[in-house]
């Protein structure tokens, strides 16, 4: 399962190369649900999710994140983190590196995986 929670609803989320946009987008299963709403489409394979503008929260399962945009928190179980905004709250992965562009002076956390601080 993979949660997105937007602060304006002007955010866009890209999962496995399909654009979504609303203010909660989450997986269920295969299938990508859009403010309650289930879409057509069906994911395959590995997934990537890339959020292009602000959200409050990113939490996944599976699958690597790329936030291009101020985030509030992020938790990952499995998958590497990429930061090109700021992160208001904390990062969180299990198993996964994790990218930021500043220094991150909040908590960072990853059992197995390194913290890379980027020159923006």
């Amino acid at each position: 399962m993979n949660l997105n929670f937007f602060k304006d609803g002007k955010s866009t989320v890209v999962i496995n190369n399909v654009s979504y946009s609303g203010r909660n987008v989450s997986i269920n299963g295969d299938k990508v649900v859009v403010d309650g709403v289930v879409q057509s489409t069906s994911l395959v394979g590995p997934i990537t999710v890339t959020v292009d503008g602000p959200c409050e929260s990113v939490s996944t399962i599976s699958g690597d994140i790329r936030i291009n945009g101020n985030v509030g928190s992020i938790n990952a179980t499995s998958g590497d983190v990429d930061v090109q905004g700021s992160v208001e709250g904390s990062i969180r992965t299990v198993s996964g590196d994790v990218k930021v562009v500043r220094p991150h002076t909040n908590n960072i956390t990853t059992v197995s995986g390194d913290v890379v601080v980027k020159k923006g």
